[in-house]
């Protein structure tokens, strides 16, 4: 399926597919009409194979049915010149062949197992247009054309099955690292939610302690108190969040320091040292300090998963940009972005792990949002964070 596509390039896709299929159509203007019938079979067949799926309510395995249906009684239905048929034979085999790889990498289900042989079965009796109605050629060349006709298609569903598995161990890996960033989120929250607690319990024996305070003195106090705790509710509430539909596993000790944006040029530093790129900081003061611990924390992070990936991905890479800027949404943005050098295949920077992945997890469960995809000649990372309102 097609879910991940942009919804730009799905319609660039689509309109691809319709000029395609619109190309099949014309030679049928110049044709018999009893090759009409061939034509709108190529074209259809040419439109689903290019088109992206699910298109409104018609789903990949109901077009590749259809479309597979269709190819069947045709080759029961067609009569005519075998040599009109070899005009659109071609790429309607080849459209078959890749409705078929689709099918078997795509179509989720016990829907595989109905639509995956009835479209191998277009595509390995679809000679038999030709073999059944030309003069020199009968039952023997049918039978030995599918038999050619097998191999093909063997292949193809052999290439779906391959990236079927590479597709569901990626997803299978993508889930182990949410959960484990999940469960590093509720740590962290936690260890976040005892540190607020504690400031309260201070703020109280120290007032118990101390001698009566005044009325500027019993504000202050009431005002610390309740930022502390309102900021202990929201990590909270994070916590919910990002436990909600983990499994519970081992719980491991929690980290002893916490980072965030003021140790950004010490993690600079560190890269440099090891790399040949030039990096480039932004970093205004009104940044600094403006989200919670746990927040900050979490934009370190993104910016040292990026420099890691520039590392791994991009060694030969000769800028990075790391910009951070607080919006009047209020928000705090994070950006990370490098200049790849032209000898790195853009390939190898799309491959990679599933720290972004679980990274993207943690901000969802922040209330923020984290973008990663190509910009210009390199990479870009964008995170966007939330400035909490307390008072």
């Amino acid at each position: 399926m097609d879910h991940g596509i942009p919804p730009r390039q799905r319609r660039r896709r689509w309109r691809w597919a319709g000029a395609a299929a619109a190309l099949m159509l014309v030679p049928a203007a110049l044709a018999p009409p009893s090759a009409a019938l061939l034509a709108v079979m190529a074209a259809l067949a040419l439109a689903a194979a290019l088109a992206t799926w699910p298109c409104r309510r018609v789903s990949l395995a109901q077009a590749a049915g259809t479309v597979a249906a269709l190819s069947l009684v045709t080759d029961a239905c067609t009569f005519g010149t075998p040599g009109l048929m070899l005009l659109w034979y071609p790429f309607e085999t080849v459209s078959l062949l890749v409705l078929l790889e689709r099918v078997v990498r795509g179509v989720p289900g016990p829907r595989v197992a109905l639509v995956a042989p009835l479209t191998g079965a277009a595509a390995v009796l679809l000679p038999l247009r030709f073999t059944l109605h030309a003069p020199t050629t009968g039952l023997k060349e049918s039978v030995v054309a599918a038999a050619l006709a097998l191999f093909p298609a063997a292949v193809a569903a052999g290439v779906g099955l391959y990236l079927r598995t590479l597709d569901r161990r990626r997803a299978h890996a993508v889930e182990l690292a949410r959960r484990e960033q999940r469960l590093e989120v509720a740590r962290d929250l936690h260890d976040f939610v005892a540190h607020e607690i504690t400031g309260i319990v201070l703020e109280a024996q120290a007032a118990q302690l101390g001698t009566d305070p005044g009325p500027e003195e019993h504000r202050s106090l009431l005002a610390r108190v309740e930022q502390a705790g309102l900021r202990a509710l929201d990590s909270m509430d994070h916590t919910v969040t990002a436990l909600r539909g983990a499994d519970h596993r081992p719980s491991e000790p929690p980290p002893t320091r916490f980072h965030g944006l003021a140790d950004l040029p010490e993690l600079i530093g560190r890269f440099s040292a090891m790399s040949t790129a030039e990096v480039a900081l932004s970093l205004p003061d009104d940044a600094v300090g403006a989200l919670s611990r746990e927040t900050e924390d979490t934009a370190y992070r993104v910016v040292l998963e990026a420099l890691t990936n520039v590392r791994r991905h991009a060694p030969r890479t000769g800028r990075i940009e790391i910009s951070v800027i607080r919006t009047a949404a209020p928000a705090v943005t994070v950006t990370v972005v490098n200049d790849a050098s032209p000898a790195v295949p853009a390939i190898a920077r799309r491959g990679g792990g599933t720290g972004l992945a679980g990274l993207a997890e943690r901000i969802g469960a922040l209330g923020g949002t984290l973008e990663a995809g190509p910009h210009g000649p390199g990479w870009r990372v964008h995170c966007r964070l939330p400035v909490p309102a307390l008072g």
